[in-house]
């Protein structure tokens, strides 16, 4: 469950969403919008560095992503960390817990961020109802299992410049499409090395010197507020990593 600085709030109606003015996310009919409307039960903010869920635990609740983003994360007994994926405006979270019963992984906000939440147990609701709203649940999933397949590709068989600079050009296109960076903006991300470590699976140590290499070819640059990006699509050639094909996704 969101921790003691998670706060209740009540700032878009459904009808006033910001992320329905973004090309990058589809359209609802209206008998889908009043779905999602009475669907919705108000909207949570997440401070900074708070945990948003917690593996292990069972939770009445999933959320959209409104503003800001996060990380997925899984810990082993000793405290090691391995960051799985990150979540961005318009994604889904605490699917798992609601058809798994409980989070086999956890989630921390990297930003403030504000989450639309909704009732576990009318999710089947949903899927009785409102087939189109079922498919758009399931393509979010299946969206979740291909970023996961990429991820695993870099951390077995990229290099180490080569799985910075996929995680780089990823990151900074989906803020782009999400809208957490101006489209026509040089992107810059508020993320540390840490983070870029436990992602990629890499020391501390190997990370700076990764980062360093992709600075001298003047494809980023790293200041003390994260990650600014220099060449995007020069980094995404250097993974060997085409984007997807932009097109409108789903989002509830």
């Amino acid at each position: 469950m969101p921790s003691e600085s998670a706060r209740s709030t009540r700032k878009y109606p459904c009808e006033r969403c910001p992320l329905h003015r973004r090309k990058s996310f589809r359209d609802f009919s209206d008998g889908e919008l009043a779905f999602v409307s009475a669907f919705k039960r108000g909207e949570l903010s997440v401070d900074k560095g708070a945990t948003v869920l917690s593996e292990g635990t069972k939770t009445p609740h999933l959320y959209t992503v409104l503003e800001g983003w996060g990380f997925r994360y899984k810990l082993l007994p000793d405290g090691r960390r391995q960051i799985v994926n990150y979540v961005m405006p318009g994604d889904l979270v605490g699917l798992q817990g609601t058809l798994l019963d409980e989070m086999h992984h956890s989630v921390e906000a990297l930003s403030p961020m504000l989450l639309c939440v909704f009732e576990r147990d009318r999710l089947m609701t949903l899927y009785r109802e409102h087939p189109e709203l079922a498919y758009d649940v399931t393509w979010l999933a299946s969206r979740e299992e291909c970023v996961l397949d990429d991820n695993l590709l870099s951390v077995g068989r990229r290099s180490a410049v080569e799985r910075l600079a996929y995680l780089v050009a990823f990151l900074a296109g989906r803020a782009k499409a999400s809208g957490l960076i101006p489209e026509k903006a040089r992107p810059a991300m508020a993320i540390t090395q840490q983070h870029v470590a436990d992602t990629l699976g890499l020391s501390l140590v190997h990370t700076n010197k990764t980062v360093r290499k992709l600075a001298e070819r003047k494809l980023l640059r790293w200041r003390g507020g994260g990650c600014e990006v220099l060449d995007e699509e020069g980094l995404a050639a250097l993974a060997g990593w085409e984007k997807d094909e932009a097109r409108p996704r789903p989002f509830l």
